[in-house]
């Protein structure tokens, strides 16, 4: 039987329901439960891939091409389990598939409505799609209380009411504030969430509750009376030194053995949590320490980078070493001299991004990493920017740009107008729709034999994910290669370049895709860690 746990959370945003429901994921599979998780998502978008990263944060894109919620980063992270587009719903996606069944009278006429039309599409997508799973881990977007969630909590009363509650449980996330000088903990805003949750007829299972400190037992009392709630289902959820420890932490606190208990399942063995302590013990005692500079446009945020900040940590953790990251906006490049700011370094990573804006400046920091021989990762559209520096100052061809900001004298890179995925072929044009028209997900990748990526895989082919409309132009492959740069990745029909290197550097490497979305705490990404490892011997010569 499948079990299904919703997570919701009340009182703020930024509670960290994403991490807990990971965390969660991470305890019950280390009891050798099978796991997966999803997340419903309450804005109007169809999915997050034309919002700003500014404003929403990092997309993270599945190997079946979704375009989804950074919180399936977590999941992935934690877990191992690869999310698909089955995983994360948004009510735009629901409400264009209702109004699709209804313009084609699927609903025979009826009225359509939010109950039961749209709550049944939810239900639907919650419960589809299984695959012997032990549990289902579904997180509910947003607040208790938002009116944008109401369609959501109404879904999952009713899966409630029908699955019973042997087969489902209600986790609610919420927050005990410090006021100083009160000396104390409130409960108020919990119980008051709690409370916003059974108005609308859900009463919450078990709470999880933020604090930056310990709760006392008055306080833990306090909430499960008030909250209605068994006292050991008041679980502490307290703030730690990094995420990594909070599978530990949280099963310390007991929270996976209460869901055990609540499911009447047997809890009696210890989960395995070794791999959570070694990972846990190599972050908080590293052997030394190097120095990223992550030269990108949405600094502002940085969650706008959350997995490639992770996965330069994994690298460190594969390398006992200590990542401090320097985040640069890539348009201080464009206003001053700002090299200085790159001086002392050990690596520098250009990410991804969009549009014009910063671009010139993604281009001086790598040409500052290829002339003064620091390690060099450009991923994406950083790649593109370190293809076009190497055409202009190395390759003899000073008018490189790309068609993405108008029309150079040099279309180095280009709008994708056709690819092939598996067996068939996809095309776009440069005047369709921005959502859905990247080339999005899993791809191959040949690697050229004796090259730096082929000894870093160690593989003559990969699969990595992707999200992009441009492409180096493969034109000029041959001059540019000529000029020193090894394009070392191609696609099976050798039309795309995935990868290119500068084989006399110390390690200068540029790819299409997007590594840093399959990295993982317990199986850190090969190229973050030979990054990494570059860093260290960079650091050893300043």
């Amino acid at each position: 039987m499948t079990r299904f746990i919703f997570i919701t959370g009340g009182v703020v945003s930024s509670l960290g329901k994403g991490l807990a429901s990971a965390a969660l994921g991470a305890c019950l599979q280390a009891r050798g439960f099978k796991v997966r998780l999803r997340k419903l998502d309450p804005y109007l978008n169809v999915d997050p891939g034309t919002m700003s990263p500014t404003q929403h944060g990092e997309v993270f894109v599945t190997d079946d091409g979704a375009e989804t919620d950074l919180d399936l980063g977590h999941y992935e992270r934690f877990t191992g389990v690869h999310a698909t587009r089955s995983d994360n719903v948004t009510t735009g996606r629901i409400y264009s598939d209702v109004i699709a069944k209804e313009r084609r009278g699927d609903y025979l006429g009826k009225t359509v409505q939010v109950i039961p039309h749209v709550t049944d599409a939810i239900k639907e997508f919650a419960t589809k799609d299984l695959d012997g799973e032990d549990f289902i881990l579904c997180e509910i977007g947003g607040t208790v209380g938002d009116i944008e969630s109401l369609p959501f909590l109404e879904a999952i009363r009713q899966l409630r009411n029908e699955m019973g509650a042997e087969q489902s449980m209600i986790i609610h996330l919420t927050l005990l504030p410090y006021i100083p000088s009160a000396g104390e903990l409130k409960t108020k805003p919990t119980q008051h969430s709690v409370k916003e949750l059974l108005s609308v007829g859900i009463q919450a299972d078990l709470l999880m509750c933020r604090s930056d400190r310990p709760i006392p037992e008055a306080e833990r009392n306090k909430i499960a009376l008030f909250c209605n709630v068994r006292r050991e289902a008041v679980i502490p959820a307290l703030d730690v030194d990094t995420i990594y420890q909070v599978p530990v932490s949280y099963h310390a606190q007991g929270l996976d053995v209460q869901v055990c208990k609540y499911f009447d399942l047997e809890s009696t063995q210890e989960p395995d949590l070794s791999r959570w302590h070694n990972i846990v013990n190599r972050v908080r005692n590293p052997e030394g320490e190097v120095t990223i500079a992550v030269v990108g446009k949405y600094t502002s945020l940085i969650d706008s980078y959350k997995s490639l900040a992770e996965a330069l940590v994994h690298g460190g953790i594969a390398n006992s070493v200590r990542v401090k990251l320097t985040w640069l906006d890539s348009e201080i490049f464009e206003r001053e001299d700002a090299v200085h700011y790159l001086d002392g370094v050990n690596g520098i990573l250009v990410p991804g991004g969009f549009g014009e804006r910063g671009s010139e400046g993604k281009i001086k920091a790598a040409r500052f990493a290829r002339e003064r021989k620091v390690p060099f990762f450009g991923i994406c559209f950083g790649m593109q920017m370190a293809v076009i520096e190497y055409a202009r100052h190395v390759g003899g061809l000073p008018g490189a740009g790309s068609s993405e900001f108008g029309k150079p004298d040099v279309p180095l890179v280009g709008v994708m107008t056709e690819w092939v995925k598996g067996n068939q072929r996809v095309s776009r044009s440069a005047d369709d729709d921005m959502g859905g028209t990247m080339r999005l997900g899993a791809y191959e990748c040949h690697l050229k034999a004796l090259s730096k990526v082929r000894d870093i895989y160690g593989s003559d082919v990969i699969h990595e994910r992707h999200r992009h409309r441009y492409e180096v132009n493969v034109a000029y492959k041959d001059q540019l290669e000529e000029a020193g740069l090894a394009f070392s990745g191609l696609s099976p029909d050798g039309v795309l370049p995935e990868i290119v290197e500068i084989p006399d550097h110390p390690w200068f490497i540029g790819v299409q895709f997007h590594p840093e979305l399959k990295s993982k705490p317990f199986n850190p990404h090969p190229l973050f860690t030979s990054f990494i490892q570059a860093a260290i011997a960079q650091s050893r010569l300043v």
